[in-house]
């Protein structure tokens, strides 16, 4: 289970999150990876907050909750490597329902890396003496 301070779960914030974060997809996820200004680590920040969503066209109610149970799992073993402050959201595919433990952890682990890859692009591109 992710500690109560860790839960993204307001429709509104995972809305935000899906339509301003960085995405990147698998064959069985799709993540949207939001993170905070670095500028403010002087100051302990908000703490890391994640989400999912899991739709019908991953299976029964039985299916979807067993996916959700691992996605849940997964991130929370791997809280410590998202940037702080930041924000996901892990939306499950319809591969989903069908896919192991570990397939789902790799399919994450990839989507995680192209993110926070993405993320760190733009903050080579962007500095001093750049025009966005």
């Amino acid at each position: 289970m992710l500690p109560a301070p860790h839960r993204l779960t307001r429709g509104d914030d995972l809305r935000r999150v899906s339509r301003r974060g960085r995405r990147s997809g698998s064959n069985t996820l799709v993540v949207h990876l939001l993170a905070h200004d670095p500028a403010s680590e002087d100051t302990p920040g908000p703490p890391t907050r994640v989400g999912f969503v899991v739709g019908r066209t991953v299976g029964n109610s039985v299916t979807r909750h067993r996916v959700q149970r691992r996605l849940r799992h997964l991130c929370r073993e791997r809280l410590a490597t998202f940037p702080p402050g930041s924000e996901l959201v892990v939306r499950a595919l319809a591969p989903a329902g069908g896919a192991t433990y570990q397939e789902l952890g790799a399919d994450l682990d990839r989507c995680l890396q192209r993110a926070l890859d993405d993320r760190r692009g733009d903050e080579r591109h962007v500095g001093p003496g750049t025009v966005s």
